[in-house]
């Protein structure tokens, strides 16, 4: 069965750091991309929440212009899990955050080419 498991939102307030993971299992890893997406509070999940990917065949992570400079994503292949480490977080950060997977390795993949999500994890910035 493939999963994808996010974990380690919570509560932070503005300007803190939070370290959300991404666990795979059920797919071999090290043929996918994984990309980070977030869906804010009464919004669709759509193209314009998609904020970082990282594949192992693509030297350039991609960060969207709202998280660069804030947000780092690596990647651990052994433990099959991606995280997201979000520093100086902001009060426009607040979403829940999802994973997926695509087999678009060697360029940004298009948030259509995601063929596994997540389920999600809540982060919340208090100001």
């Amino acid at each position: 069965e493939v999963q994808l498991v996010e974990s380690g939102g919570g509560l932070v307030q503005a300007g803190g750091s939070l370290r959300l993971s991404c666990a795979a299992s059920g797919f071999s890893f090290d043929d996918y991309a994984i990309g980070w997406f977030r869906q804010a509070p009464g919004k669709e999940r759509e193209s314009s929440s998609y904020i970082s990917y990282i594949s192992s065949s693509d030297a350039s992570p991609y960060y969207a212009d709202s998280v660069k400079g804030r947000f780092t994503i690596s990647s651990d292949n052994a433990k099959k899990t991606v995280y997201l480490q979000m520093n100086r977080l902001k009060p426009e950060d607040p979403a829940v955050y999802y994973c997926a997977a695509s087999l678009v390795v060697t360029t940004t993949p298009a948030p259509y080419e995601y063929r596994y999500w997540g389920q999600g994890t809540q982060v919340t910035v208090s100001s």
